[in-house]
Parts: structure tokens; sequence; C-alpha cells
């Protein structure tokens, strides 16, 4: 599979099992050198400013879970779609607790078992990725259709 953009081991950059690469990053952070995305999920309270390529918004607290689960389960669906011709990226404030939920619901959709997801993103993306118990139990409920 080609990914145009991200490399395997690159900040942030999460290899999934089918070999997608998607990069997770705290918005906090500058952005990392190298190519922008050309796809970005946001997961944020309120809306986030225009970045200059496609994106889409999923209203998510910080420590919480997305307002409304099935629009976020159709925009992963769409990112995991990308990943495997564009650089895609998931990005909250802090790139931990919504990100590494998200990654780890992307993982589930590309095969890792729910109950495997939450340790296979802390090992491959972030250790303290997924902060909350409600965000654990989020992955652990999260089921491919």
């Amino acid at each position: 599979m080609t990914t145009q953009g991200w490399e395997k081991g690159g900040a942030g950059v999460l290899a999934l099992p089918s070999g997608r690469l998607i990069r997770g990053r705290g918005l906090r952070e500058p952005m990392p050198s190298g190519h922008p995305p050309q796809f970005g999920v946001y997961l944020l309270g309120s809306a986030p400013p225009e970045f200059g390529w496609t994106s889409r918004w999923i209203r998510w607290p910080d420590f919480r879970l997305p307002a409304d689960s099935a629009y976020a389960k159709e925009v992963l669906i769409e990112a995991l779609h990308r990943a495997g011709r564009e650089r895609v990226e998931v990005a909250c404030h802090g790139g931990r607790g919504r990100t590494g939920t998200a990654l780890a619901c992307l993982a589930v959709l590309d095969g890792v078992p729910p109950a495997l997801a939450v340790a296979f993103v802390r090992r491959e993306y972030h250790p303290h990725a997924v902060e909350t118990p409600w965000q654990r139990r989020y992955v652990a409920r999260f089921r491919v259709d």
C-alpha cells in the first residue's frame, strides 16, 4: 500500500495493521516538519480554525466522548479509507486522550479486536493515549458494522 507523505516511525505516525499510516498530534504543539495533511479529523469542544486542507470536526469536549457517536464513526471510517491514499491526521488539543481514543477506534475498524485496541495504541502511538475510564470503555464497545 502506498501512502503519500507519512513515513512509518515519523512523529506521531501510527501504522495500522493494514499498513495504512495515520498521524496523531496535539494542536498545542508546533506542526511537525514535512508535508501537511491532506485530510484532518479534529476532535474539539468547539469548531477548529480553517487549516487549508479538507477536514472534519467531531464535537468532542476534553476528557469526554464525542457528542454524536454515529457521526464520529462515520468520520473515522472516512479517515480510514482516505489513509490508503492520502496523508490523514487526527488531532485534539493535547494529542493523547481524544486523539488516542479515535486512533484506537480506527485500529478496531482496521481489524484490531476492541479489547486490545487501547494497548495497541499505547504501544504504537503514545503510552498515555486514551486517558479516561469512559474513553477506554468507548473503545471496548466500539464495533465494526
